[in-house]
């Protein structure tokens, strides 16, 4: 059973990392995310290209990320998110995952393990 506390910190990570990013130009999502930081998440080191990453492919391994995390609460297999062209779909990408992920009710410490991912691609950003 999940813990409110948890899914509302979820829930609100999200919802900033969208509000930052729902308005980005193409060419900001195109912008490598800087060599020195840690964006080594599981869902990015299967789904993204080598360096140089860009804002996009860490908010697209988020989102991967997140749909793992679902895919787990629910015990079902893994699927892969499919990788639209238009890097503008990211947000809301991003918003039907997290609203899926606490659909499923996930324990408190998957929240909190949501939450750390959502906040460590938000730095990266």
């Amino acid at each position: 059973m999940s813990d409110p506390n948890s899914a509302a910190a979820l829930r609100a990570a999200a919802d900033r990392l969208v509000n930052r990013v729902s308005q980005w130009t193409p060419a900001r999502w195109e912008r490598p995310v800087r060599a020195d930081l840690d964006v080594s998440g599981p869902a990015i080191a299967v789904s993204g290209p080598a360096y140089p990453l860009t804002r996009a492919d860490v908010v697209f391994g988020l989102v991967q990320e997140l749909a793992d995390v679902a895919a787990q609460v629910e015990a079902r297999p893994r699927r892969e998110v499919p990788r639209l062209d238009n890097h503008l779909a990211l947000s809301d990408q991003l918003r039907v995952m997290v609203a899926d992920l606490l659909a499923a009710d996930p324990p408190a410490e998957m929240a909190r393990a949501a939450t750390a991912a959502v906040d460590a691609a938000t730095r990266a950003l």
